[in-house]
């Protein structure tokens, strides 16, 4: 059994194949990957998918048509954007100037008092 799992399928997981296709009910309907359905059957054979197209190695796209295409799908990308409402904007843009704000401060704060150590330490420049 365990020679069976790595391998892949043993002689020993043939039958329980088949109960479970005997369970399986052809004429249920799925979801066919373009927005409707099929029947299972048809689904998994993928009798209803279009026939994908196949760019040969040797046929070369031109640079104006790589520029439309990325532009086409960034327009795309674009609209499945989830834009914020302009109250979200406005509490966003407050929430992030708060805290610029507040790490320059902090910074500020820690440079002032290194520097006073620094010259506390070593003097006032060699006065």
């Amino acid at each position: 059994m365990a020679e069976s799992n790595r391998r892949g399928k043993g002689a020993a997981d043939e039958p329980f194949d088949d109960a479970f296709d005997d369970i399986v009910d052809d004429d249920v309907e799925v979801p066919s990957g373009r927005g409707g359905t099929a029947t299972r059957a048809r689904a998994r054979t993928g009798a209803d998918r279009r026939p994908a197209r196949v760019r040969r190695e040797t046929e070369r796209v031109g640079v104006f048509a790589r520029i439309g295409r990325f532009v086409r799908e960034v327009v795309a990308e674009l609209r499945k954007v989830i834009w914020p409402t302009r109250k979200e904007l406005l509490t966003y843009t407050a929430v992030v100037l708060t805290f610029v704000a507040a790490m320059t401060a902090l910074i500020l704060v820690l440079d002032y008092g290194f520097a006073k150590g620094v010259l506390w330490v070593f003097g006032n420049g060699g006065q």
